[in-house]
């Protein structure tokens, strides 16, 4: 596939992070499992069980499967698809910095690499209790660990598909790396958090401020 053309890719670290959930889309969200902030590298999925924890806090695939993921395929097996899951990742990435600036481009071979990843997927459809009321949801049947990785080539297809490119922003703080999908009214959203890197551009600002008035 397209995605598998050499390229470096951050191996696990000594103990997971933390994954971060400020991309306001699922698909943005897979690409800030690797960040940098302070130009250091954080990988979250660095090992098969960090990728299953980190679909099971995306939303992306029920806690009760994923305890039994383990046992059934073998952690080699799914540190096999976190390795792919990491691939997939920097090729997406790299895809979506051209999509966001080109959205109608021809991007034949690009879809053709996404469409193999998504036909992994294979889903059965359940009647669940919701609230007061019932509704069908789909439950992924997952046949090898590899197929672990199209639950993630869903949200990016998601993306391209339903989302505008021009909305699809990168976090103007320095040295940070995080994608975010600006759903503010204005669209003039800069961050990834106004708490965190919007606050940091204040403080830096008032001190090129001050600089400046004491010159």
């Amino acid at each position: 596939m397209g995605y598998t053309r050499a390229m470096k890719i951050p191996t696990a670290p000594e103990s997971p992070a933390e994954p971060l959930f400020l991309g306001g889309h699922p698909a943005l969200d897979f690409l800030n499992t690797l960040f940098g902030p302070d130009d250091r590298q954080v990988e979250t999925i660095g090992s098969g069980r960090a990728f299953l924890d980190w679909l099971v806090a995306a939303s992306l695939l029920d806690e009760t499967v994923s305890a039994r993921l383990p046992r059934r395929f073998g952690e080699e097996a799914l540190d096999g698809a976190a390795a792919e899951a990491r691939k997939f990742r920097e090729w997406a990435r790299t895809w979506l910095m051209r999509w966001r600036a080109a959205p109608h481009r021809d991007y034949s071979s690009e879809l053709s690499a996404l469409n193999k990843m998504l036909a992994r997927e294979s889903c059965h459809r359940e009647v669940v209790a919701a609230g007061e009321g019932l509704k069908v949801t789909a439950r992924p049947r997952l046949e090898q660990a590899n197929a672990l990785v199209a639950l993630v080539a869903g949200p990016i297809a998601a993306l391209v598909t339903e989302e505008r490119a021009t909305l699809v922003r990168s976090c103007a703080g320095a040295n940070c790396s995080l994608w975010f999908l600006d759903r503010t009214k204005s669209h003039r959203r800069l961050f990834c958090s106004a708490a965190v890197c919007g606050n940091r551009a204040k403080v830096q600002a008032f001190r090129v401020r001050a600089s400046q008035s004491g010159d």
